[in-house]
């Protein structure tokens, strides 16, 4: 999320009453998470394991829970707890605004667009010309949809990410504060559910279709013609390149890439980035061919055990 006005490193220290290292005229211009940040941005980290990531990304700015070197050209603002001091950020920035209309006065809607009844339009929603959103769609604050789109009913663009810290005797959210982009094109199903970005972008890139019950996950970026079929999942911050076919019930864990023109035959398990152009199956999923043949060998395992009986009573 970019900041709608310049602030320095002095000020967001001031904001969260912090000390920092850096240049206090540094300028910080949004706040990303880890996964997306670019430079200029603002960045958390809280952990040891990812203190390095951080350090070495291209967050110019981080907050950090352990006193260390400033590293060149950045600024370290100390917090004891980085993940509430950033979820406070996100929300005196980004703050929950009450939608009291179903369709917001600060909504953008283009000509030709048909909005079927009880459609619901949250705040500073951008919708392209020629669109047709179906009953009881629900697009939240933020969202882009582009021309030519086509939303079935009862799906729901822009829901918070989920995306959770562990405390003791419970969960912190992490508040989501990024938005939903549909380029032109676009066609969702019924009963989706897509995810806004923690702080960057879930876009669904030109001309991809998605079936009915299609989950994606924040911050995951879908390319152009793309066709994933029903009840699929697809977790947060994974990319899937253009001309991809994810077939019904295909579950995607989440900081993966599919590559270009991949096939992923139903009810498939991903677990790991796979390459495009190949036809993939099975839990974890594997290139076709070789998956049919492990099924192949497990199907004669029965036959291959009776004759090993035979042979050792012999």
């Amino acid at each position: 999320m970019k900041f709608d006005s310049i602030l320095k490193v002095k000020d967001i220290a001031k904001m969260l009453h912090a000390e920092f290292t850096g240049d206090p005229e540094f300028i910080v211009s949004g706040i990303n998470e880890i996964h997306k940040v670019n430079k200029g941005d603002m960045t958390f980290v809280d952990h040891p394991k990812y203190y390095d990531k951080a350090l070495n990304s291209n967050a110019t700015t981080i907050i950090i829970n352990k006193q260390l070197p400033c590293p060149p050209n950045k600024a370290l603002i100390f917090s004891d707890d980085p993940f509430r001091d950033y979820v406070a950020l996100v929300k005196k920035f980004r703050p929950f605004e009450v939608s009291n209309k179903i369709i917001s006065d600060t909504a953008e809607i283009g000509e030709g667009t048909v909005l079927q009844p009880n459609v619901f339009i949250g705040n500073h929603v951008i919708i392209g010309k020629n669109c047709v959103i179906h009953p009881n769609v629900s697009i939240y604050d933020y969202c882009i949809i582009g021309d030519n789109v086509i939303i079935h009913s009862n799906s729901v663009i822009g829901a918070d990410a989920y995306y959770y810290k562990r405390r003791q005797g419970g969960y912190d959210k992490l508040e989501s504060c990024g938005k939903v982009i549909l380029e032109d094109n676009v066609e969702i199903g019924a009963l989706c559910s897509i995810d806004k970005g923690v702080s960057g972008d879930t876009i669904i890139g030109k001309g991809t279709k998605l079936d009915n019950h299609v989950q994606v996950g924040h911050d995951t970026i879908i390319g152009k013609n793309v066709l994933i079929g029903a009840h699929s999942a697809i977790a947060g911050v994974t990319e899937i390149k253009d001309d991809v076919i994810i077939w019904g019930r295909v579950s995607i864990s989440k900081d993966i890439v599919i590559g270009k023109g991949a096939v992923i035959l139903a009810t498939s398990g991903v677990d790991k980035s796979l390459e495009g152009g190949k036809t993939y199956f099975g839990i974890p999923a594997d290139e076709a061919r070789k998956k049919w043949k492990e099924i192949a060998l497990i199907r004669k395992l029965p036959e291959f055990e009776k004759r090993l009986n035979a042979f050792n009573s012999e």
